[in-house]
């Protein structure tokens, strides 16, 4: 016994060693045997962090994890991820594990976390198509060098994983979200049955048209599986869309070169709420008590080859008849529901395939609708013919069907409207090529969202439908205080509805009241909410945008009486407006602004980041005061003129970047601006500027300036504003004015005022009067003052001092010189009666001698008066 128990443990403990040494043993064989195998027949990259080797997991079978696996494709789609997974397991028998170098045949296999995306470009290439090719000799001889792994499997499953099938050149999306399958059988036999169970999430996406998107589809399926012929017979199979059951039977084979398939379908019973359970999961959930009457059905068959040029065939009816519904927790029903469809292809020719909507109708309380429409060519151009008609209270939509809607709707829709056309014509602008006819109108209508201030309220609007314009007839609406009123053609309506082109036409646009502050929406952005950081939260952000619409291509003319932009009052305001690109251009535009008339030409822009114009402004008999405190341009351009009253015309030039209110951005401004004032009148207190000047100057008075016919000229560029050199007069003092001043309100201007010397002072009156000399009364002396500092904290500096100190100098030296003037006429005098003798009558009695000596002291004095010097100094 002993002896047994020792021999036990030794086999034991050799066991034990065996199970943790084999699969390190066999490790790197398995995963140079994977990589061999997708190597040698595959044009792909496979990529995989680790390979785990376990003979306990699945005991008595030996089992492989492969983890973080990904099939890169190389070009033309290099670097595109084919596969990924995050788990891949394999499980088989020890004995093949130990017999490795022979190949592998597998039992079972699990995929979890698995992402294919299948990608076909424009011209047609495939990234799946990687095989790569191999002739017979080919073949042979690898299979004698290299071990294989070959497929025996008991049964698979694939959990949470995602297709996503996309055909550029068709133009077609197929998505399969969320995708959990099994399928279990014996494979191994020639044939057999597979029994297997599929549920996902289907979105399929055709032209940018959703037909389905995350449906939930459920199907249990066993197939009969036939090997050597390879074809698989549907046996007991149903499919679940929505809640929409569908049977159907039989098979597909694939061929050498094709598929074949012959395979019928249809739902259980004809009842109504079979067609109505193909609608979102989110009211399927209701159907139970959800009462219908009626039938409807849908029914189908396919069959033929697929292959590089063929489809299968097909025949699809769907069809109900008298049939209704109404929902427990809604007022309304939907009666007389009558439909027939049929999408049908008998060629196997894709581009003939046709969807014929025979008839299509319904009732809501007393109104009815209906319509009809079929489309064919659907590859190469596809044509459209439709018919609809009728009366519909938008507001029942929403009382009888439970869908949830970003806005409610109201309003009476009426309709009758034919259309014919192809979507060459459209995409070519060949609108001749189309036919409509008929009309619409809608009124009572209310549209609301979050992108609009006021809700939208249109009283009525009329459409004509011609054969190649749509003639908007009427629009009556308003929002806010903002009436409304339209006419126009729109010129490529199916190219605007189809093609996604621009909304092309000609419009006229009336409005007694007119308000852009009913259509500013301030912005809001998406934060972080303070009480978790998952949870997001929309705020306010304060800052309002107006966008100029990209899908318009038009020319409005506008005719308003009364427009109120921010806090100005606007009247009569006409006007042409080409809206292209995000840009609306003005063409003659005016209005009645501050006590005069405003015209405008030029550009706006939203379309980049940063809104922009460039706008030429002439400007007529505005009042000074209004303009300067209502219009912030103005203020920034000349804050002086702030302190004069009277008219203003002006000539404006001047473009740069605008805020999100379309107000400009100062500080990007550049242009020009020639300013001419009428019947004007400065008040310098409105000035802090000009008061302090004024206060610096006494020989001045600045608010009787002559500003009459005044012009002046401003350039601007940098948020620095240059003023032209100008002139103007007080009494008869001339000054000249130039400088320039910023958007910052920082300023630097020079005055230089022609100063009669009689202003300058008593000091100066009194010597101008001991001159006694009228023409030095008009003597004028430069003075100059320099304005600094900012409009509301000012700096005066003036060489006042100086001119009159200067001023002095020059009187005393012209009084010194007067006296010198009347010494030499004396002077002069006495020499004249000594060279010719003369005497007075008083002079008779004196001797010779006595004359003589008088007449040297005369000059004497005389010339000392002139040129002498008193000895003392």
């Amino acid at each position: 016994m002993k002896k047994f128990l020792k021999v036990a443990g030794i086999i034991l403990l050799v066991f034990i060693i065996a199970i943790i040494a084999i699969p390190f043993v066999f490790k790197g064989k398995i995963e140079q045997l994977i990589k061999d195998n997708i190597n040698k027949n595959l044009n792909a990259k496979l990529e995989f962090a680790e390979t785990d080797i376990s003979l306990i997991r699945n005991f008595p079978n030996a089992s492989i994890q492969i983890t973080n696996l990904t099939l890169t494709n190389y070009a033309p789609f290099q670097g595109d991820t084919l596969v990924s997974a995050k788990d891949v397991n394999l499980k088989m028998s020890l004995s093949e594990l130990m017999s490795i170098s022979d190949g592998i045949k597998i039992d079972y296999f699990s995929i979890d976390g698995a992402k294919v995306n299948v990608r076909v470009n424009k011209d047609g290439l495939a990234n799946y198509d990687i095989a790569k090719e191999t002739t017979t000799a080919t073949a042979t001889t690898e299979s004698s060098e290299s071990s294989t792994i070959e497929l025996s499997v008991q049964g698979y499953e694939i959990t949470n994983s995602y297709v996503d099938y996309n055909d550029e050149s068709l133009g077609m999306e197929f998505i399969i979200d969320s995708l959990n399958h099994s399928g279990s059988g014996d494979l191994s036999a020639v044939t057999s049955e597979l029994d297997t169970k599929t549920t996902a999430l289907v979105s399929f996406v055709m032209d940018s048209t959703a037909y389905l998107s995350k449906n939930p589809v459920q199907l249990d399926a066993v197939l009969g599986v036939d090997l050597e012929k390879s074809k698989y017979t549907f046996l007991d199979n149903k499919l679940l869309i929505n809640q929409l059951p569908l049977v159907f039977d039989g098979y597909v084979q694939v061929n050498e070169n094709n598929q074949e398939l012959d395979i019928t379908f249809e739902t259980p019973s004809s009842d109504f709420k079979n067609f109505l359970a193909v609608i979102p999961e989110a009211y399927a959930k209701d159907l139970e008590n959800v009462q219908t009457q009626g039938e409807a059905y849908i029914k189908g068959k396919a069959g033929g080859v697929i292959d590089d040029d063929h489809i299968p065939t097909f025949d699809i009816e769907i069809a109900s008849n008298n049939a209704m519904f109404k929902y427990p927790d809604l007022p309304k029903a939907v009666k007389n529901i009558d439909i027939k469809t049929i999408i049908s292809n008998t060629t196997g020719i894709t581009n003939d395939t046709e969807v014929n909507v025979e008839n299509l109708a319904f009732t809501i309380d007393q109104d009815s609708f209906k319509g009809n429409a079929l489309i064919n060519n659907i590859i190469e151009n596809p044509k459209v013919k439709a018919n609809v008609g009728g009366r519909i209270n938008l507001a029942n939509l929403s009382k009888a069907y439970p869908v949830e809607l970003d806005i409610p709707l109201s309003g009476i829709l009426d309709a009758n409207i034919a259309t014919a056309f192809d979507m060459e014509s459209i995409e070519k602008e060949q609108y001749q090529n189309t036919k409509n006819s008929g009309n619409m109108t809608l009124s009572g209508f209310t549209y609301n969202s979050e992108d609009m201030k006021n809700p939208l309220t249109i009283n009525k609007t009329s459409l004509t439908f011609n054969t190649t314009t749509v003639s908007l007839n009427e629009f009556d609406a308003k929002s806010g205080t903002t009436d409304i009123e339209a006419k126009g053609t729109i010129t490529n309506f199916l190219g605007y509805m189809f093609n996604d082109e621009l909304l092309k036409g000609n419009f006229t646009i009336n409005s007694d009241n007119f308000n852009l502050n009913d259509f500013m929406v301030e912005e809001t952005e998406v934060v972080a909410s303070k009480d978790s950081e998952t949870k997001t939260e929309i705020v306010t952000t304060g800052e309002e945008q107006i966008k100029i619409p990209a899908f318009l291509d038009a020319t409005v003319a506008v005719n308003a009486k009364k427009v109120k932009y921010d806090n100005l009052d606007l009247t009569d305001a006409k006007g042409t407006l080409v809206i292209k690109d995000e840009t609306a251009t003005l063409k003659n535009v005016s209005t009645n602004l501050l006590g005069g008339n405003v015209t405008l030409n030029g550009n706006v822009s939203t379309k980049g980041q940063t809104p922009n114009f460039d706008m030429d402004l002439g400007i007529n008999s505005f009042t000074i005061s209004k303009a300067f405190e209502e219009l912030d341009l103005l203020k920034a351009l000349a804050p002086i003129a702030q302190a004069i009253e009277g008219k203003l015309n002006s000539s404006v030039s001047l473009s740069g970047n605008l805020d999100k209110s379309l107000a400009p951005d100062l500080t990007t401004l550049s242009g020009n601006l020639l300013a001419e004032l009428l019947n004007t009148d400065i008040n310098a207190e409105n000035s802090q500027a000009l008061s302090l000047l004024n206060n610096n100057l006494k020989f001045i008075d600045l608010d009787n300036l002559n500003l009459k016919d005044l012009k002046a000229a401003l350039t601007f560029e940098n948020g620095k504003v240059n003023v032209k050199p100008f002139q103007v007069s007080y009494k008869d003092v001339k000054i000249d004015i130039s400088g320039s001043h910023g958007f910052d309100k920082s300023m630097s201007y020079n005055f230089t005022f022609d100063v009669p010397a009689k202003y300058l002072g008593s000091d100066i009156s009194k010597l101008i009067s001991q001159l006694n000399d009228t023409s030095i009364e008009n003597t004028k002396v430069p003075v100059t003052a320099n304005l600094s500092g900012t409009f509301t904290n000012p700096k005066v500096n003036t060489d006042i001092q100086q001119a009159v100190t200067n001023l002095t100098k020059q009187l005393v030296e012209k009084q010194k010189q007067q006296l010198i003037d009347k010494g030499k006429d004396k002077a002069q005098e006495a020499i004249s009666n000594i060279i010719s003798g003369n005497t007075t009558k008083s002079d008779t009695t004196k001797t010779n001698s006595s004359q003589q000596e008088e007449v040297k002291s005369a000059v004497k004095d005389a010339l000392n008066g002139l040129f002498g010097k008193k000895k003392e100094e």
